[in-house]
């Protein structure tokens, strides 16, 4: 599948699953080996100094892209409000990757409504801070009617395809040329595998699509990695 960005979030390794890895290199090199993207969900919790970034950059190879989440400073505490110092700390520390920044990830607290004039301040916001894709997750019915599509059709921010789904009332609308689907696994989220009929539909749509990334998030029970290397072979 040409295009398709294909990873876990976070690069640990189960040890059920080791003989897929080289066996030399850091655990970041071993799994950058395999996979051609990571999603980085720590700094959604605590922020990493700038020389982390470049010493993870320069971990891997030239085609591998790194997504990283924004903090929760910005969306939750903040709730996207006069963040704008928030944002310069966050883009100075994970602009240390450099060409290998593939994506900001927003994840949005399920009680954010959609407000334009917040919406469109905090968009153009990353977006002059950030020339590469950004990807939103709101999980707030309000974000995925006509005036929340639109505003992120016009910054060029991709509306994440969730699994499942929350806040999400209706057909999935997209917003940009570019997919990022977040399997979080089901029933049980984080923790579920997926099935090989699943995979293979995941695999199906992902095949149908120019330009993608897909990451599976459902890492509590160590699924995510089996679940990633059997849709490369599905």
């Amino acid at each position: 599948m040409n295009g398709l960005r294909l990873g876990v979030a976070g690069w640990s390794i189960p040890r059920a699953d080791v003989g897929s890895f080289p066996a030399d290199g850091s655990t970041l090199q071993r799994y950058a080996a395999v996979f051609n993207a990571v999603e980085i969900n720590s700094s959604f919790y605590r922020p990493h100094k700038p020389e982390t970034y470049a010493r993870w950059a320069d971990s891997v190879p030239d085609q591998f892209r790194f997504a990283v989440k924004l903090p929760k400073t910005i969306t939750h505490e903040a709730r996207l409000l006069g963040a704008e110092t928030l944002m310069d700390r966050f883009a100075g520390e994970a602009g240390a990757l450099g060409a290998k920044l593939g994506c900001v990830l927003v994840q949005l607290p399920p009680s954010l409504a959609f407000e334009a004039t917040t919406a469109q301040a905090a968009l153009a916001a990353l977006r002059a801070r950030f020339d590469c894709l950004l990807a939103c997750e709101a999980r707030h019915g309000t974000w995925f009617a006509d005036p929340a599509t639109a505003l992120l059709r016009e910054f060029g921010v991709t509306r994440v395809i969730a699994d499942p789904p929350v806040g999400e009332p209706g057909p999935y609308a997209a917003t940009s040329a570019t997919a990022y689907v977040r399997l979080h696994g089901s029933p049980r989220i984080y923790f579920s595998s997926y099935e090989p009929e699943r995979l293979a539909r995941v695999r199906e749509w992902l095949a149908t699509q120019q330009d993608a990334w897909c990451i599976f998030d459902n890492t509590a029970s160590g699924a995510a990695v089996p679940d990633a290397l059997a849709l490369m072979r599905t």
